[in-house]
């Protein structure tokens, strides 16, 4: 177990939480009538990390100072966990099937992941001091996401009510 890995891990679900309640108070049309949001934000936020095949694989990557080859497949089995563990991952809804004529189809997201996974973004910015941080990440990333076309509308109009208040 690292110091570091923990601490990280506290600042960014409490960052996450800090997105929420900024929300909250200036965008509450679209967060207070969502069920169970401010639980998912302030505490089920990204507890699949504390399990030991997320956790130590994490650690060991980001704070081991050794990036072996097999740390680096520990740690992409981790993520690929970690994203099928947390629906508020755009990638958990991407349904890949076996039939190859089915090929991949994208899922829409709900609003409390759709939510989440903004304030989960948002969460950097508010570690590095700069609130508007998200809507450079989100342009520098949106055409290698994957979201249902409705997802995407509903990212771009969150993200532009933010950026109006802020």
């Amino acid at each position: 177990m690292s110091c570091q890995y923990d601490l990280y891990l506290e600042k960014h679900k409490a960052n996450v939480k800090k997105g929420f309640e900024w929300m909250l108070e200036n965008l509450p049309e679209l967060v207070r009538d969502i069920p169970d949001l401010e639980w998912q934000t302030g505490f089920a936020h990204d507890q699949s990390k504390s399990e030991p095949d997320e956790y130590e694989a994490y650690d060991a990557y980001f704070y081991g100072g050794n990036r072996s080859y097999s740390v680096v497949q520990e740690y992409r089995k981790a993520w690929l966990l970690h994203l099928h563990r947390n629906p508020h991952h755009w990638q958990y809804w991407i349904l890949i099937n076996d039939d190859q004529e089915e090929g991949e189809i994208i899922l829409e997201m709900p609003d409390n992941y759709i939510l989440e996974m903004i304030c989960d973004w948002w969460a950097f910015s508010w570690a590095e001091g700069n609130l508007s941080e998200i809507f450079n990440w989100y342009d520098e990333h949106k055409k290698y996401m994957k979201l249902h076309p409705d997802t995407r509308k509903r990212v771009e109009y969150i993200l532009g009510r933010m950026k109006e208040k802020i």
